[in-house]
């Protein structure tokens, strides 16, 4: 249990960022789900245009500091790699 002000503070806080965070991860999820049901249904300039959606908001997700940089390089990457091995 918190003691200081400052701590009771920082959980209130942290509660408040929390629910931020979670919309904003839930949102990334989103996007991601939008291209890879593209991608299953094998529809390339969808899945395109979806990726073109999601991959500002992965990349917002990095200066928010929910997600880490190279995580959302690495996300971006394999899903462009996916739809560029679409026939």
């Amino acid at each position: 249990m918190a003691n200081t002000l400052q701590s009771k503070k920082r959980i209130r806080s942290n509660e408040r960022k929390a629910v931020v965070n979670k919309s904003r991860v839930s949102r990334i999820r989103t996007f991601v789900r939008k291209v890879e049901e593209a991608i299953t249904a094998g529809d390339k300039k969808a899945a395109g245009e979806a990726l073109q959606a999601a991959q500002p908001e992965i990349m917002r997700g990095v200066t928010k500091g929910v997600m880490h940089k190279k995580t959302a390089s690495r996300k971006v990457s394999r899903l462009s790699l996916t739809i560029n091995g679409l026939a």
